[in-house]
């Protein structure tokens, strides 16, 4: 993968990122256009085995992936609710893994977790 669209994927990641307080989330609709998911039909099957992969692990899915509604704008001018979730780094990270790796943004997603995991293991190694 070339250096400029790792670049841009770390950073569009980053800048994702909302923040309510101390809690830093995704939304997963915006989580579906970084990682090159164009429907969000496939999108949500990637999801539910991620939320299958946090329970399996014994973590409380509804405290990784919250289900949300919010609001868009249609061509008409009038709004619309749709189906959102908020989403954790630690949902993140198992959407990324639950991927499809032959997309680039999934492979690096892949990676980056990866590499982000390793350096909280050198932050706490004693």
């Amino acid at each position: 993968m070339e250096k400029e669209i790792i670049a841009r994927l770390h950073k569009n990641f980053e800048e994702y990122a909302h923040r309510e307080g101390d809690v830093e989330f995704w939304y997963a609709r915006e989580l579906q256009q970084l990682l090159g998911y164009d429907k969000w039909s496939n999108f949500e099957g990637v999801i539910e085995k991620a939320r299958t992969a946090c329970e399996t692990a014994k973590q409380k899915a509804s405290d990784h992936f919250a289900d949300v509604g919010k609001m868009v704008d249609l061509g008409s001018g009038s709004k619309r609710e749709i189906q959102d979730i908020m989403l954790t780094r630690y949902a993140c990270y198992l959407i990324a893994q639950n991927g499809d790796p032959r997309k680039d943004e999934i492979a690096f997603a892949m990676t980056y977790f990866a590499i982000q995991t390793r350096k909280q293991e050198i932050r706490f190694e004693y």
